[in-house]
């Protein structure tokens, strides 16, 4: 409960007001596939859809880019 109230107060200091449900829909859709092909691996991110990016903004964490080399 206690990282509940810090990301509400996170959000609430960046002007953000979300429904808790639509936080954890839009995070949990935030997926990474890798894909390894002659020896070499990708890292591909899916899009960041509805207040992922926002809360990712609000905690001051950067997303990974959409396709990386590992």
């Amino acid at each position: 409960m206690v990282l509940r109230k810090e990301l509400d107060r996170r959000l609430e200091d960046a002007g953000f007001n979300f429904e808790w449900t639509d936080i954890k829909q839009d995070l949990k859709a935030l997926q990474e596939t890798v894909i390894e092909e002659n020896s070499k691996r990708l890292a591909v991110r899916s899009q960041c859809l509805g207040t992922c990016g926002k809360v990712f903004q609000a905690v001051g964490v950067a997303l990974p880019p959409a396709i990386r080399e590992l």
